[in-house]
């Protein structure tokens, strides 16, 4: 599994793109990368304007039994409290699911991201950092979190 996930990362850098050298996180820009903590795994971005953005990630977490995670979330950044010399850097938030596979149970969670991304000028790179309450409310409802550091290629199209 650990080696499709590799394949699929290298799919999506060698995939004819169109990058400029302006900051990334405006309408139609995607970005695929890896994101490490509770769980890892890969992570996919794509922006509808300056401001929101949906964000997928599948990724596995180690805590007590091995699961599999999968979530997507709709963000909102706000980029007035933070003010680099270069690129960009936003608070986000947002709302979104989580749904989590183990053998012996599965969940399904509302989860609320909270966030911050830089978006270097220049190069088509974003990091971040992120933590994520959790409502599980199937099969029982409870409190999980979630948090993680991670980097994002974003690209663009070369249709668009």
């Amino acid at each position: 599994m650990k080696t499709l996930l590799v394949d699929l990362i290298i799919l999506f850098l060698t995939i004819n793109v169109n990058v400029s050298a302006q900051s990334r996180g405006k309408e139609g820009d995607k970005g695929i990368g890896i994101v490490l903590g509770d769980p890892t795994g890969i992570t996919f971005k794509s922006w509808f304007n300056s401001k929101s953005a949906f964000d997928v990630a599948a990724a596995w977490t180690v805590e007590r039994k091995d699961a599999f995670h999968i979530h997507a979330s709709f963000l909102h950044h706000n980029y007035d409290f933070f003010n680099p010399n270069r690129g960009r850097m936003s608070l986000y938030f947002g709302v979104g699911g989580r749904l989590k596979i183990r053998e012996d149970r599965s969940n399904v969670g509302v989860r609320i991201p909270l966030g911050t991304e830089y978006l270097f000028q220049g190069i088509p790179v974003g990091i971040f950092l992120e933590v994520a309450p959790i409502v599980n409310l199937v099969p029982s409802s409870n409190f999980d979190i979630n948090s993680g550091i991670g980097v994002r290629y974003y690209f663009q199209s070369s249709s668009k």
